[in-house]
């Protein structure tokens, strides 16, 4: 098993797992969900995270060094497993799951399901029975297809709901469309509701990438007007051939049996990965979508592919019979199985290996090769980047480096009682929550800020030599010269003076640098004077909310010690499991037995219940007692 040590609770559901399939969900130490995923079979997949170190690339190491605890969904079959995942990972994002770059939503064109439908961009999907196509990727790929079926097809572009008794009452009239023959006039009964949901029938098969079937079932129209002698219709129809041609035109022919195909390809770069779909449709490539991931890092490309699948088929109506990937998938038969009920036809996989397919998998993958290279490149611009504050502020404070990391620390107290210290850090401009620390003082006695402030300076920088990591562009100090004083002192001890150290005091924003006895005259509308004061804003603000639920805990700790057999080591224990002191006296036997054991359980849940019907027994008796008096009175 794992060089990492394992709880005995967590060794024995190891032990115990079924060969079920189903779906697990791996937690840390505060509870939280950090990965879910997928099985055939639970037992062989879950334990094979614990396999022995070196199994796994460092990033799966670090995940399951953080596996404090497991919780199992056995399901009836592996589709079930496949749509639970998913479901689990969008409701929960966990740290090392997978998931879509920004996950924003992608547009889609709607034909509504109105008795004389309308077609429009839309990125909110109603359950009404209209028809959605897409998601597009590309923005401007959708933007030319509706162009694209407006010369081709009289559609109307209100936004009217047209119905039978609408169009009898005469309600809506006529529009500049219906003038210049962009639309054939529904709103006055001029089209008929058949022939017009006719034309909406060739729409989707454009929209479905049917040109040879739509040109066909054009071309015999045009004849059979023609044949009729009307003329006039028939140039129209032409015209519309004309317009679907050009459309063609700009389509790659990609393999001459006609046959509607999907091809799936992946590219990645550590944790950076981009998925692309290539619609075949009557043999040309019609479209394709592209999708970038982040937080690859412990995921094959198989998973990441089953990912990309179930993502984009969720939310397409437009299922081929053969989707064509790189390599085989875990979950093949899984994901047939859902295709095929989602299409209403069976749908296989192909993994090619020479001929056409495999030439259109090349492409496939080349492009997204090429969209996951401008992504990088993008996203190396975008962190080179230096936001204009942090400029003015190495401007204005004459810094050797732009500030791009700053710590900034805070001293409170209450009437010189619970000293704290807090450290926030801001990187190019923006807080860093996750880097945030809370510090409580532990070698100063009463009211010293001075004191409080070399001893946090210490602990923050001495840790971060031992361990080697980088110091901040800038230490800020939430003080005057004193507390600036008081950080540079220990600065020198450690060897850092040369780390760069400003005091800002609160009362003029004044800056100080150290050994300069005036303050540095900043522009007061300086982009980098703001900077400071938000970031000496945010110190004070983290500063005073620990300050506060270190006493409030205090008080309460101090009401649980008044129960007998409680002292401070198991009220801290308690108020941590419980959370409050409403909580504890709400909780059952067993659950405070599970936390203190079962005798101080009894004494706290005495303590709790003997104060209820206490108060419940005084309530009674004033109601009795003004009951008493109220029949005096009358009497």
């Amino acid at each position: 098993m794992t060089d990492h040590p394992i709880s005995d609770d967590l060794q024995r559901k190891l032990e115990n797992l079924p060969r079920a399939p189903g779906v697990y969900q791996f937690r840390d130490s505060d509870g939280k969900i950090i990965y879910v995923g997928k099985a055939k079979s639970l037992r062989s997949r879950v334990r094979s995270y614990f396999q022995e170190k070196g199994t796994f690339d460092p990033k799966r190491d670090i995940l399951v060094s953080r596996i404090a605890d497991l919780e199992l969904v056995v399901t009836d079959s592996e589709v079930e497993a496949l749509l639970l995942e998913n479901n689990l990972i969008k409701e929960h994002a966990p740290r090392y799951n997978i998931r879509l770059k920004d996950d924003k939503s992608y547009p889609y064109i709607v034909v509504t399901s109105e008795p004389y439908p309308r077609i429009f961009p839309t990125r909110r999907i109603v359950r009404d029975g209209s028809r959605y196509y897409g998601p597009y990727t590309d923005v401007r790929a959708m933007h030319l297809m509706l162009r694209t079926i407006r010369s081709i097809f009289p559609i109307r572009s209100c936004d009217y709901r047209l119905d039978a008794e609408m169009i009898r009452r005469g309600k809506v009239k006529l529009c500049l469309d219906y003038h210049i023959q962009k639309c054939e006039g529904p709103c006055e009964g001029l089209v008929s509701q058949d022939d017009y949901n006719a034309m909406i029938d060739q729409v989707e098969q454009l929209l479905k990438g049917k040109t040879r079937t739509l040109q066909k079932q054009l071309e015999a129209e045009m004849e059979a007007l023609a044949a009729q002698l009307a003329f006039e219709k028939a140039a129209n129809l032409r015209n519309r051939l004309q317009a679907l041609k050009t459309y063609q035109d700009r389509q790659k022919v990609a393999s001459s049996d006609f046959r509607d195909r999907d091809i799936i390809a992946l590219a990645r770069k550590e944790g950076d990965a981009v998925g692309i779909v290539f619609r075949v449709r009557d043999g040309k490539i019609v479209g394709k979508q592209h999708f970038p991931f982040t937080g690859a890092e412990i995921e094959d490309d198989a998973a990441i592919l089953e990912h990309l699948i179930h993502r984009y088929y969720t939310k397409t109506m437009d299922i081929p019979g053969e989707i064509v990937i790189p390599e085989e998938l875990e979950a093949t038969e899984a994901l047939e199985k859902w295709l095929g009920d989602r299409a209403g036809m069976k749908v296989a996989f192909t993994i090619p290996r020479i001929g056409d397919k495999m030439k259109l998998l090349n492409m496939c993958r080349a492009n997204a090769g090429y969209i996951l290279d401008d992504i990088l490149l993008q996203k190396m611009k975008a962190e080179s980047a230096l936001p204009k504050a942090v400029e003015f502020l190495q401007k204005d404070l004459h810094l050797p480096v732009p500030p791009r990391r700053i710590e900034c620390f805070d001293i409170s107290h209450f009437q010189g009682t619970d000293t704290v210290a807090s450290m926030v850090s801001f990187l190019d401009g923006k807080a860093r929550k996750s880097e945030y620390r809370k510090y409580a003082i532990r070698e100063v006695e009463g009211v010293d800020d001075f004191a409080s402030m070399r001893e946090v300076i210490r602990r923050r920088y001495t840790r971060l030599i031992e361990e080697q990591q980088p110091l901040p562009d800038l230490i800020v100090i939430d003080g005057g010269k004193g507390q600036l004083s008081s950080a540079v002192e220990v600065l020198q001890e450690l060897e850092l003076a040369k780390q760069p150290v400003i005091g800002l005091a609160k009362r003029l924003e004044e800056v100080f640098v150290p050994g300069e006895s005036l303050p540095m005259t900043m522009p007061k509308t300086s982009p980098g004077l703001k900077l400071l004061q938000r970031i000496r804003d945010e110190a004070h603000r983290f500063a005073v909310t620990f300050h506060r639920e270190r006493r409030d805990k205090a008080t309460l700790q101090t009401q649980l010690e008044e129960i007998e057999g409680v002292g401070p080591k198991r009220a801290q224990i308690l108020l941590t499991s419980f959370g409050s002191v409403r909580a504890i006296a709400v909780a059952s036997l067993e659950d405070l037995a599970a936390q203190v054991g079962w005798s101080t359980a009894r004494q706290v849940h005495g303590y709790f219940r003997s104060e209820t019907e206490t108060a419940s027994l005084e309530t009674s008796g004033d109601s009795s007692a003004e009951e008493t008096e109220s029949t005096t009175e009358k009497e």
